[in-house]
């Protein structure tokens, strides 16, 4: 692409931008908010749950965005700047006759996946705030899963020159005090606690009770990714039906964001699943259901 040609588009979205801006009073914001968790599958949902006929995409839809990562990394660009990204309200209210039963009685939803919202210590409160009503979905992955398709995504983008079993020892002093710096300095933007926090980011009992203590419990779906990657459609259709919408068929089976790479090392995967063991079997006495997820001692019943 000539620098022309780039310029022209960046012209071009600053503009659009600005109109969601000038129209933000219109924009009434989200309706569910996926907040994660990273390297869950949440990509994939997203553009999964956009195929309802009663959900419409961010603005503008031809960009395709997915997250607008406000209420972690861009809270200073403002409510309006946020707002802008919704479809106008006159717009949801236009959509009600498309197809007979197909919207709910407000209009047809709209929201947004921001995968860092679940670890980030601010955004929930942050939400909160402005969203109290908000439906949150959630999809939680095997944490050393996780942890290693979060590592080599970041060696993919080249963010990260270790090793896995390195990068895992390098991570306690890599977050030495990030996120108390992050809510001290509200502005404050830590690389480290976003990109580095491979086996922070799957220890799931440290952020729930925070989400749990701001949202009613029945404004979360929760998720196993396994179960999602499994059978799509089913776990699409209880997404569906946890907004309050009808049933509807879901057409697309590409996977977004997925790459081939070497599998993770045994022995250490061994290691991690040791560790996580115990937080595994309380996390699942806190959402009172078992997880899929393999256990270094057997598999739980």
């Amino acid at each position: 692409m000539s620098d022309l040609n780039r310029r022209a588009r960046t012209a071009a979205k600053g503009a659009l931008r600005g109109y969601g801006m000038l129209t933000a009073g219109l924009r009434p914001g989200p309706d569910f908010v996926i907040v994660g968790a990273k390297r869950g599958g949440t990509t994939s949902l997203y553009n999964y749950v956009l195929e309802h006929p009663a959900i419409r995409p961010l603005f503008p839809s031809r960009q395709r965005i997915k997250g607008i990562h406000f209420f972690d990394t861009g809270f200073e660009r403002g409510q309006r700047w946020y707002r802008s990204h919704f479809p106008v309200r006159p717009g949801r209210r236009a959509g009600r006759g498309r197809r007979p039963g197909a919207c709910p009685p407000g209009g047809p939803l709209a929201g947004e996946a921001s995968p860092y919202y679940l670890f980030h210590p601010l955004a929930a409160g942050r939400l909160a705030a402005a969203h109290p009503d908000v439906k949150i979905i959630m999809l939680l992955r095997d944490p050393v899963e996780r942890a290693y398709s979060h590592y080599k995504e970041r060696v993919r983008n080249g963010g990260e020159w270790l090793s896995f079993a390195e990068a895992i020892a390098a991570e306690p002093e890599r977050l030495r005090g990030e996120a108390e710096r992050i809510v001290s300095e509200p502005g404050y933007r830590s690389v480290a606690h976003e990109d580095h926090s491979y086996l922070a980011q799957g220890r799931y009992l440290d952020m729930l009770p925070r989400w749990f203590g701001l949202f009613g419990r029945e404004q979360f779906f929760i998720g196993a990714s396994e179960d999602f990657y499994a059978d799509p459609p089913g776990l699409v259709s209880q997404v569906w039906a946890f907004l309050g919408l009808p049933p509807a068929a879901l057409a697309s089976r590409r996977r977004y964001n997925y790459h081939e790479a070497p599998d993770l090392d045994p022995g250490l995967r061994s290691l991690l699943r040791g560790q996580f063991e115990e937080h595994n079997r309380a996390l699942e006495d806190l959402l009172g259901r078992r997880l899929p997820w393999p256990s270094e001692t057997g598999a739980r019943p």
